[in-house]
């Protein structure tokens, strides 16, 4: 992958020590959930730019997969499924990024690509929301499974209940004999950047369900590295979209981040 060139610049701090505390910029914090958050947004200061040409820059993958809303509904909340949350999480987000690592990703939108396109592989990260949507075609599978086995990391997010079961049925069809693992707090993508010591003490934004983490590991060697992650019965890009709005607490804000950070960083270091 292209993007490799990028490993070293990755794990270098910059000005870990103040910025690290304050992942977020610290805004009046409300209860948790706030309404009327469609009011409260702020300006995102730049218009999303679309899919741009590899240029060596970090960039935010989304992953595009049919369904049966394309063509009738819109980007984001409330529209196609692999969209929820775009464009506000992954631009507030990669900001984030920007702030606290010497990563300089793009920050003026992100790229929107399919499972089996070429492209994918300049970029060592990926993310898919509502995979509870997803139904994988056997083209798509060959190529998703290149890329998790060239060194590509997927983040599976904004999903609960089902969701989780159809999750897992896709992702048999892309590694047939790999399996999911349940992950807890020792394990090093919870340490790449940020100590997160008790990932399980952090709160879906919908409550409910309890959250868990699971992983598959490569060739299902816990010694090696991971090539997916899948926050179930969580959706911490919903924390990355409401930041600085009063919907949650500037610490679940900042919390969300971090769990951001240290994906990214896990993924551009294995």
């Amino acid at each position: 992958m292209k993007a490799v060139v990028v490993i070293a610049m990755a794990v270098l701090i910059a000005g870990a020590g103040a910025n690290a505390a304050r992942v977020a910029a610290a805004r009046p914090a409300q209860q948790f959930p706030g309404g009327g958050r469609d009011q409260q947004r702020p300006s995102l200061g730049v218009e999303p730019e679309g899919n741009t040409p590899y240029d060596g820059r970090f960039v935010f993958v989304r992953l595009r997969y049919p369904t049966r809303w394309d063509g009738f509904r819109h980007l984001g909340n409330g529209g196609i499924p692999w969209s929820h949350d775009y464009p506000d999480g992954e631009m507030h987000f990669m900001k984030i990024m920007e702030d606290i690592t010497l990563l300089k990703p793009r920050t003026t939108g992100s790229n929107i690509l399919d499972l089996d396109d070429p492209e994918l592989f300049n970029y060592p990260v990926a993310y898919m929301a509502e995979p509870g949507f997803w139904t994988i075609t056997e083209r798509q599978a060959q190529a998703f499974r290149a890329y998790l086995q060239k060194g590509g990391f997927v983040i599976f997010d904004d999903f609960r209940g089902y969701d989780w079961e159809n999750l897992q049925e896709q992702m048999r069809v892309v590694l047939p004999n790999w399996h999911w693992v349940q992950l807890d707090g020792t394990h090093p993508v919870f340490h790449a950047f940020f100590e997160i010591n008790d990932p399980l003490s952090f709160p879906p934004p919908y409550g409910g369900l309890p959250p868990s983490y699971w992983g598959i590991f490569e060739n299902n060697d816990p010694k090696k590295r991971l090539v997916a992650i899948a926050n179930v019965n969580n959706d911490i890009s919903e924390y990355w979209e409401w930041s600085g709005t009063g919907y949650a607490p500037v610490d679940l804000d900042n919390e969300a981040y971090k769990f951001g950070v240290n994906y990214v960083i896990y993924g551009m270091t294995h």
